[in-house]
């Protein structure tokens, strides 16, 4: 059992990060269980654990072997600190290994569903039913152990499915209880959490709001904090958060740069200047953005210079809104969640990290010369909506579909013109009108039109046309790393490519994109 703590804070387990492919799953199943959690690196200094509200540690899987030169390893000192432990696959080998147990390669690797045989069926295991499936993904697995441990559970090739240290509380287990793939994963999960680890099961999203806002206003003072607005989930929660910790020491800027979705600007101001009483400017920008993307029509390009005269916009902003006032910014606050850092190898140096270069992940802060503020850093992406939910935002804003940073530049291919941008509007509002008429706004996650630079020929009353191609793109993801395009009904597919080429003029052609991602991406540019 967990020794009890006066820290403050929520419940924590922090999870060592072997360079599994399920670790931020683990972490998302304990945080629906209700205590919080986070990734930490297996070089995590063995103090920095004790930053926190400890209740338990997991130990996750990965893909080396314990027996290889330079395979990570964590602290020894884990053991020691009171709390149980939990090691997953190649967790629960680098543990045993560690408290005498030997480990070698398995005589028959086990790759996919296998059948357990529960020994004991009481704390880890209880509820659980003797035969069970559960999903193994090994090479290596511990073949002796002693007299110090326990067996729990076996399967027909794996004699050490699961095991408990006699006088340590450590636990591991041979299987992915995380997956979905694993019947009682969460269940053991669960049990780990509550029947070992004596956690109450408190974390909410209140009290993130409440001990965000406390570490906001220590953090900030008398000072002010400028944000970026641009009317998506992200940038929307940050805001209302900030808003509610300190008030008016918070100041937004929305950007118009001419690229957004029709009414976007009067949304936007409706909902935080009127609704929330947020300080808020908007910058006129159509025009400078618009002539700086005249005639360019490739990709990456337009990207940059969307991005560059972003940032120039922006600096020029803060500099008045500063003259205006008298008074400097100290602070710029970002929407980076979770998933970013991590893919982003910032603040966590995993065996998994450095994947990608996250746009909220650098760049702005350098250029502006202020201190970050990111208080969603360890949030999920539906616990971004949970916690918006709290705040009070609109159910509209709150599940909107994901906008791109480069806005309709990207969804209009070729060179960009005012006459282009007004055509697309017009599609994408009749898309998206009549995919929220046949309530499948909230069943697919990203739906939108495409200015395809073609024209083909057609007959409109008793003339030939010549005019152009939209295309529709609907797609379902669960983490828009892949994605799968949507299986929107014919009969609303049928409304929508009529609407669009009676009402908007200058289209008399509509196709549908049933492409994956990948190899295609969600968006065309």
């Amino acid at each position: 059992m967990s020794e009890s703590t006066n820290k403050s804070g929520p419940e924590t387990v922090l999870i060592i990060d072997f360079g599994s492919q399920y670790a931020q799953l683990i972490a998302r199943r304990v945080r629906e269980a209700g205590a919080f959690s986070l990734l930490v690196a297996p070089d995590t200094p063995i103090e920095a654990f004790n930053e926190h509200n400890l209740v338990g540690i997991i130990l996750s899987g990965g893909p080396s072997s314990v027996n290889e030169e330079g395979a990570p390893r964590c602290s020894e000192e884990i053991f020691n600190l009171g709390v149980p432990v939990l090691g997953i696959c190649y967790g629960m080998q680098l543990a045993c290994s560690l408290l005498g147990g030997k480990v070698e390669g398995a005589h028959a690797r086990e790759y996919g569903r296998s059948s357990l045989q529960v020994v004991k069926n009481e704390g880890l295991f209880r509820g659980i039913p003797a035969d069970t499936a559960v999903w193994m993904s090994h090479g290596d697995q511990v073949e002796s152990l002693g007299d110090t441990f326990d067996v729990l559970a076996t399967t027909s090739t794996c004699p050490m499915a699961a095991v408990a240290h006699k006088t340590i509380p450590f636990y591991g287990v041979q299987f992915h209880p995380e997956v979905t793939h694993t019947p009682h994963g969460v269940e053991l999960l669960r049990n780990f959490l509550y029947e070992i680890c004596n956690i109450k099961g408190t974390w909410r999203m209140t009290d993130f709001m409440e001990q965000q806002c406390k570490l906001i206003k220590e953090k900030v003072g008398d000072k002010k904090v400028l944000c970026g607005l641009s009317g998506g989930v992200d940038s929307s929660v940050v805001a209302a958060l900030i808003h509610k910790a300190i008030g008016h020491q918070l100041v937004c800027v929305f950007v118009d740069n001419g690229l957004l979705r029709k009414n976007e600007k009067e949304f936007v101001e409706t909902t935080f200047r009127d609704h929330f009483d947020i300080d808020l400017r908007v910058a006129d920008a159509a025009y400078t953005f618009l002539t700086d993307l005249e005639g360019v029509t490739e990709p990456q390009l337009k990207r940059t210079k969307i991005g560059h005269q972003f940032i120039e916009i922006f600096k020029e902003s803060a500099s008045e809104i500063e003259k205006e006032s008298g008074e400097g910014f100290d602070y710029l606050a970002q929407g980076t969640l979770y998933p970013d850092v991590i893919e982003s190898g910032h603040g966590y140096s995993g065996e998994a990290a450095n994947i990608k270069l996250h746009h909220n992940v650098g760049g702005l802060p350098e250029e502006l010369g202020f201190d970050l503020i990111e208080p969603l850093r360890d949030l999920f992406k539906d616990e971004v909506r949970k916690l918006g939910e709290v705040l009070g935002l609109p159910d509209g804003l709150i599940w909107r579909h994901p906008f791109p940073g480069p806005g309709l530049a990207v969804r209009c291919l070729g060179d960009i013109t005012e006459e282009k941008l007004r055509v697309l509007r017009d599609c994408d509002e009749i898309l998206l009108e009549e995919i929220v008429a046949a309530n499948l706004y909230r069943h697919t996650d990203q739906v939108f039109a495409v200015l395809l630079p073609v024209q083909s020929v057609g007959v409109m009353g008793d003339g030939r046309t010549y005019e152009s191609v939209v295309a529709i793109r609907a797609v379902e993801t669960q983490d828009f790393m892949t994605a799968d395009w949507a299986r929107i009904p014919y009969d609303v597919l049928a409304t929508v490519s009529n609407r669009i080429i009676n009402e908007v003029r200058g289209v008399n052609r509509v196709v549908y994109d049933i492409s994956s991602k990948p190899p295609a991406t969600i968006e065309w540019e």
